[in-house]
Formats: structure tokens, C-alpha cells, sequence
């Protein structure tokens, strides 16, 4: 699994924090672990939550990453920002059972966890076993167990539910300030997207807004 960590300016400082967490549990799982967001209080690339939700759109749906962790600092903006495009489904973790209940049940590709409300004396404990739940098991495996097939269905629905309300995701980005998109274009983000996107008119926009 590609999983992308998407940090925006104003908890920029707990991106050190959060990766190791993040690397030290999913790493030895195989996973892969790239940096898009920014890195810290002094990155030049600086990100709102607005611009995750970007970041995040053109990852998932371009197939360059299979799950996303993010947040800020309630994990609200991050969630509202992601789940306003197709193809991402984001859940709120404050946490460890938030993590499996959210991937067992609803089957998302995004965490958006505060990183400042909440965040104090062992957080990176919490962070880590967040992390652990959400990634050590497969997902869709339903809670209770004997739910797993009303759930799926219901999840997969919203999906299709989703598709059919909004616009087609390139149809969304240009609607969008175009300045706002390419903002979110960060070199990070490019290093990671263009290394496994395989959407063929998702690449060709990218490339039209870094020219």
C-alpha cells in the first residue's frame, strides 16, 4: 500500500512527530510512506486544509496513493475539504477505535486526526495505536461481523451516491480558483504523484496548471 501524510500550515511542526509514528508502524508492514504536505513552520510551500483536499483528489483518484492520513488542528477543515471531492472518503479519528470502526465499516481511504485539540501528554502514543488499528487488519471486514454485508453495500453506495451529486473531479478543480489548485502542486506532492499516477487526463491537467 502507497499511503500519502498531507500536513498543512498550522500543525506544519507535528509533521516529524506524526511520520514516525506513521513509518514505524506501516513500514515494517511493507507499506510505503510519502511526505506531500509540509514539513515544518519554516516549509515555503505553505498549505491550507483547502489545499489537502486537493492533494488528496488528485492522489486517490490518479491511483498514485491508496490511503491518505491528514489533519489539522480540530481534523475538522481537513475532513470537510476532502470529502467535498469524488473518490476520497474521509473519516474523523480522534481515537483508536474511531480507526477501526471507520475502515471496518465504512471502508474509507482517509484519516483526518486534530493535531492540536486533544494533542497533549502521550499523543504520539495515541497517534501510533491510531495508526496500528487502522492499518494492521484488512479493511471492510464489517463490525459487528455479522453486519459486513449490509455495510459494504451501503459503503460502496456512497460511493455511487457521491459520483452522481458532483462533478467529475477535473470538472470540480477547474471550477475552482485556479490559483488555489496550483498552490497545492507542491514539489512534495509532484515527487509522489507523478511516480504512480495512472490516470492519463488526471496527469495531463497536472501538468497543464505546473506549466
Amino acid at each position: 500500500m502507497k499511503i500519502a501524510m498531507i500536513n498543512e500550515f498550522s500543525q506544519a511542526s507535528k509533521n516529524a512527530i506524526v511520520l514516525k509514528q506513521l513509518k514505524d508502524v506501516v513500514e515494517p508492514m511493507g507499506h510505503t510512506v510519502y511526505n506531500t504536505g509540509m514539513c515544518c513552520d519554516e516549509d515555503k510551500n505553505y498549505l491550507t486544509y483547502l489545499n489537502i483536499g486537493v492533494q488528496a483528489a488528485l492522489l486517490l483518484n490518479s491511483k498514485a496513493v491508496d490511503f491518505i492520513v491528514t489533519g489539522c488542528g480540530t481534523g475538522q477543515g481537513a475532513l470537510m475539504a476532502c470529502n467535498m471531492f469524488p473518490g476520497v472518503v474521509c473519516g474523523y479519528c480522534i481515537e483508536p477505535s474511531d480507526a477501526y470502526l471507520f475502515l471496518q465499516i465504512n471502508n474509507g481511504n482517509t484519516l483526518s486526526i486534530p493535531y492540536a485539540k486533544g494533542f497533549g501528554w502521550g499523543a504520539e502514543v495515541n497517534i501510533h495505536t491510531i495508526f496500528e488499528k487502522a492499518f494492521g487488519s484488512p479493511t471492510g471486514l464489517g463490525y459487528p461481523a455479522e453486519r459486513k454485508e449490509s455495510q459494504n453495500r451501503n459503503a460502496a453506495l456512497l460511493n455511487t451516491v457521491k459520483a452522481a451529486v458532483g462533478k467529475p473531479l477535473v470538472d470540480a478543480l477547474r471550477a475552482i480558483d485556479p490559483e488555489l489548485v496550483k498552490k497545492s502542486l507542491t514539489p512534495r506532492f509532484l515527487e509522489c504523484f507523478n511516480a504512480g499516477c495512472k490516470d492519463a487526463e488526471l496527469k495531463s491537467f497536472v501538468e497543464e496548471m505546473t506549466k
